[in-house]
């Protein structure tokens, strides 16, 4: 899959740098180069981070984040369910836009003898028809693995989002019965800990991921906003309109889910002071005093250090899009 990806992304580069002259050609290799850059990236990140994939999925499975309760395995499976709801639903939209793509590109630019997406080729295609045809069905495969490998890296990532979501809402429940059941709530100060460390940790392995994410993104939107703008209605016209959907609703699920962590790790400390606390002794109440002032400081996913991951950055990424987008116009 890697190779086809560069063997995809390499030809497109070249047509830039050798052939582009105007800015219609230049966006109409820029936005599918970008796309294989991306999954490109994305499929190094996953090959380099195989061995702590293996370490997250094996640590939430070992206490102290195991859930041991009837309660908290409830809680486990709602956020399996929902994880697997969300990756269906967004494993759909994904692959259904690659397959219009493919199936619009059959019934124009094949039927003409023309490829799929402009590239550079050291050969003649138009010279041999079987040439022709090993070429176009390269170029359509190789857009359908960088498809697959986004999904797969995106709802990777998202998925531990959630979870890290889903150990808050455990300590919360263990809270509850520590302090119901008069016992120590040491184990929760430490499953507190570990939870920032997790998401610290998660951060670190995935944050050039993040950062390539927000970049492309970017430059795709605003590149297909331009030859959106200049389109007349044509049956290429919905492919591109669903694709940069697909893009925008890709980094927003970023920010979405980032932005999810970021709350439920600052809501904790107003979960703690609404529990029954009153009665504790002096050093339950410190224990609890210690995660309220952790969680005053929320967990965060940043890219490159530079933008976090939350709302406020998609409606900050959306205004640099445009800002490109009419710079693009005027020039």
């Amino acid at each position: 899959m890697t190779l086809l990806l560069f063997t995809f992304m390499v030809p497109q580069f070249m047509d830039i740098v050798l052939n582009v002259d105007n800015p219609d050609d230049f966006t109409d290799t820029f936005y599918v180069m970008l796309a294989m850059v991306m999954a490109f990236c994305k499929m190094l990140g996953l090959l380099l981070n195989r061995q702590n994939i293996k370490m997250f999925t094996d640590t939430l499975l070992e206490k102290p984040f195991r859930p041991l309760e009837p309660d908290e395995i409830e809680i486990r499976q709602k956020f399996n369910n929902l994880i697997q709801k969300k990756a269906m639903v967004y494993t759909f939209m994904i692959e259904s836009t690659c397959a219009s793509m493919g199936v619009t590109s059959l019934l124009t630019e094949f039927r003409n003898g023309n490829l799929a997406y402009r590239e550079w080729l050291p050969y003649n295609y138009s010279s041999n028809i079987y040439l022709f045809c090993v070429t176009y069905f390269h170029q359509l495969i190789s857009l359908t693995a960088a498809s697959i490998v986004n999904v797969a890296c995106d709802n990777m990532v998202c998925g531990l989002l959630l979870y890290i979501c889903c150990q808050i809402e455990i300590l919360e429940c263990r809270l509850k019965k520590s302090l119901r059941r008069q016992s120590d709530v040491g184990e929760c100060v430490q499953l507190h800990n570990r939870i920032y460390r997790l998401a610290h940790d998660i951060n670190e392995k995935f944050r050039f991921i993040i950062a390539v994410q927000f970049i492309v993104s970017t430059l795709v939107v605003c590149s297909n906003l331009y030859r959106l703008a200049r389109a007349e209605l044509s049956p290429k016209y919905i492919p591109l309109a669903l694709y940069t959907i697909c893009m925008l609703i890709q980094i927003l699920i970023y920010c979405w889910y980032g932005n999810e962590v970021k709350l439920k790790s600052v809501q904790l400390s107003n979960q703690i002071f609404a529990m029954d606390w009153l009665a504790l002794d002096k050093k339950r109440k410190e224990n609890l005093i210690m995660i309220m002032n952790r969680s005053l400081i929320p967990i965060e996913f940043t890219s490159a250090h530079i933008l976090t991951m939350n709302l406020e950055s998609f409606g900050k990424l959306l205004k640099v899009s445009y800002s490109i987008y009419n710079i693009l116009q005027i020039m």
